[in-house]
């Protein structure tokens, strides 16, 4: 896996100003749920050609924001985001978080 920590806003800029294809993995690393999730895409991801960035929600909560607001979808925890093209194609929370999925939104 090709993991990128996401600690600030200008990473964000970034990921939205390039033509590159990214997954963003939002997390509490107080919450159970989201730990169990993140472990599981961990698992189950196999690409490690698309770069993943993952964000602890509770030391980054700015960075959270920005992803809402940027996005226009409203903030989960734990959240995957696909990012094509600085537009996000996917989306998912909590249970519904499926590495499969995440992959196959990559190729549409």
């Amino acid at each position: 896996m090709n993991l990128i920590p996401l600690t600030n806003e200008s990473q964000l800029t970034d990921i939205v100003n390039d033509s590159t294809t990214v997954v963003l993995f939002k997390h509490s690393t107080r919450c159970s749920i989201s730990n169990m999730a993140w472990k599981m895409f961990q698992q189950e991801w196999n690409n490690s050609e698309t770069p993943v960035y993952c964000l602890d929600l509770l030391n980054y909560r700015s960075v959270s924001n920005a992803i809402a607001l940027q996005f226009e979808i409203e903030h989960q925890s734990p959240q995957v985001l696909v990012i094509k093209n600085g537009t996000c194609v996917y989306h998912a929370t909590h249970q519904a978080i499926d590495a499969a999925i995440v992959q196959a939104a990559l190729q549409n």
